[in-house]
């Protein structure tokens, strides 16, 4: 599992005892370096806190859901508000912890939503012939399977699940990039001429649509 704390003695603490649990975990200190593990790497769990330095914890789980990402994520916190703890839940969270915790109640939230991510996972998203298989972060159309990077495969995943309406560039920033992202606008251009040619050698119609002047659509199925 993930967690991203930045605070290190709790960091250490927590890791430790999840340790003796039988889980490994991984820590991030900051909400980029977290988000960035989390979208990289492949966990059964993420334990998040909201006041983080780089990106606040709000925003890496909202990054997250935007981008097709069903990980559990357990919200740990010194915040106590009824608002913070409904936004946490409001943008994606699964279950919120307030801090400081008793251990046992941690490692009994960790096995509820561990149990609960076991009983099924998200159906694949399917437009025409291509199939998108968010656990795994596979892509195929028809049985070949189409290779993407992580940022591909989020710009896709962003697209497929607004399937019928026009998303525009700037909303694929604040979905696909960061918040904070400084550069080109043009790099969603970029990314979705890639996308294209990724998808488009595999065969089958093309699946993004350019709409002038307003974005792209990706039509419904």
């Amino acid at each position: 599992m993930l967690l991203v704390e930045d605070d290190p003695k709790l960091a250490a603490a927590v890791r430790r005892g999840l340790g003796a649990e039988g889980f490994t975990v991984d820590v991030a200190a900051d909400g980029i370096e977290g988000l960035w593990r989390a979208r990289t790497g492949s966990y059964d769990l993420v334990l998040l806190d909201l006041m983080l330095p780089g990106r606040h914890g709000w925003s890496v789980c909202a990054a997250l859901r935007a981008a097709g990402d069903r990980t559990p994520v357990l919200v740990l916190t010194a915040k106590d508000g009824d608002l913070d703890e409904a936004e946490a839940l409001d943008t994606g969270a699964d279950d919120y912890l307030r801090k400081p915790f008793s251990f046992p109640v941690l490692v009994a939230r960790v096995h509820a939503l561990l149990r609960r991510a076991a009983l099924g996972s998200p159906p694949p998203l399917v437009i025409g012939d291509l199939r998108v298989d968010l656990p795994a972060r596979r892509v195929f159309r028809g049985e070949d399977e189409v290779a993407l990077t992580a940022r591909e495969f989020d710009l896709l995943v962003h697209l497929v699940r607004r399937a019928g309406r026009v998303v525009r560039k700037r909303e694929i920033l604040a979905g696909v990039w960061d918040d904070e992202f400084t550069g080109a606008p043009n790099v969603v251009e970029v990314y979705v001429a890639r996308l294209r040619r990724k998808l488009e050698r595999a065969g089958g119609p093309p699946v993004i649509e350019t709409v002038r002047g307003a974005g792209y659509r990706v039509p419904r199925p």
